[in-house]
Parts: C-alpha cells; structure tokens; sequence
C-alpha cells in the first residue's frame, strides 16, 4: 500500500528544516530506522554529501539514520531493501536527468508500490506526479523523458504562488503557466501552497497543512480545495 508525504516545500519562512512537518513525519515513519536520501536535485548546486548531511541532521529528531543514495555503488539496489526514502527539493530537471541516468526511476517506483515510506519536497514532490511539467525551475539539463513516478493520477505544481494585488511584475503567473500547459495537456494539475502538503495512503490522498490548494482541470475554472479535502476521485 503506498504511503507518501508530498510536501509544497521542506522550510517554511522563519522556521527550520522540515521542522513544520515533524508531528506527521513521526507518525508517516514509526518504525523505521534508517532512511535513504535522494539528493540528485542539489539545490543551489550544494554536494550531494552536504544535502545528505542536512536532512541527517533533521532526522536524528526521529533517531531515523540517513544515508545518501549516492553512497552506494548501486543506487537502484541500494532501494531493494530500504526502509523509507526521502527525496529532497532543487531543481527538478536535474533530479529527473539524475534519477533515469542511475536507473533509480523504476526502482524508486517500485519501493513505492511496495510501501515503502515516502517523502518529497518541492522538486522530490513534483516527480510523484504523471510528469514533470509543471515544475518552476529552468532546464538547466535535458533528462531523458518528462515521465514521472505517477505514485499520484495528476501533476503538481509545489510552492504555488496567487498574483500579488497591486504588483508591477509583467512576466506570468503561475495560473497562466499552468493554463498554458493544459493547451497540450490534459491531466489537472494541484497547486500546492507553501505549507501544504498531500498524505497519500494506498489510493486514499487527503490535502492537508492550513491553507488551501488550487486545482486546475483541464477545460475547466480553476477552483480552491480547502485542506482537509480528500481528493482521491482526482485523475
């Protein structure tokens, strides 16, 4: 049954890492004792081993030990016998390239199929979707497909931003980005607000966190879903 934590973003202004998600992280990974972290997305192209070092140094808080994927010689393998998975945020691009050129994809497909606890942040929430499209970041490398994890029937779009009353910036919103994607697109897409996040438990998804998400479908409105909204009919 999968079991999955899909998280807008890992800090929230003012606060800590991960630090806003803590009560679910204890209760989403009880009984686990070690954890494998996927760094591929380096956010502003941090080592592997410095990223690893800072989601081990949140998780000592669950006495969960981490170590990162890339330590190991097989990375695909290393997913066989994990006990929970954690991908953190970055760029998504990056990630993806990362993840097919390891083989990891399928493999991290299939730890999810099996149950394994999951976690993602910002670029490690966008690949639960169908793909990758509606990420925010630049292409700053080509991966080899757009296809994602699919652990959810629907894209995301993390760290979702409304338009600003009163602003003087010309370039795209984030709802016309997304309008733009569903002209050659036709899977919704979740908007999830900074603090928000999706509990995924078998093929149960519940919104939760304190503020809404916005919900794009295709050839429809755009409609707000209050958290706590359970959305497992979304596909």
């Amino acid at each position: 049954m999968k079991k999955l934590i899909i998280a807008s973003t890992s800090t929230l202004h003012g606060g800590s890492y991960l630090e806003y998600l803590l009560p679910a992280l204890q209760q989403h990974f009880s009984g686990c004792g070690s954890l494998i972290f996927i760094p591929y997305a380096r956010p502003g192209g941090m080592s592997h081993d410095d990223y690893t070092a800072r989601a081990a140094a949140f998780f000592t808080k669950l006495n969960i030990t981490v170590k990162g994927i890339h330590e190991f010689e097989d990375p695909a393998a290393a997913l066989t016998d994990a006990q929970a998975v954690f991908t953190g945020g970055g760029n998504t691009f990056l990630l993806v390239s990362q993840l097919y050129k390891n083989g990891v994809m399928t493999a991290l497909q299939d730890a999810i199929s099996r149950g394994v606890p999951y976690l993602g942040s910002s670029a490690g929430s966008n690949i639960c979707g169908l793909t990758m499209q509606t990420t925010n970041d630049m292409p700053i490398i080509y991966p080899p497909s757009f296809r994602t994890l699919g652990a959810v029937p629907f894209n995301l779009n993390p760290h979702y931003l409304d338009p600003q009353e009163g602003s003087t910036h010309m370039g795209e919103t984030r709802e016309t980005r997304i309008k733009e994607f569903h002209q050659f697109n036709t899977q919704p897409v979740l908007g999830l607000r900074e603090g928000s996040w999706l509990d995924v438990s078998g093929n149960t998804v519940l919104l939760k966190g304190d503020l809404p998400a916005r919900l794009f479908r295709h050839g429809k409105e755009p409609e707000e879903l209050e958290a706590g909204t359970d959305i497992s009919w979304l596909k």
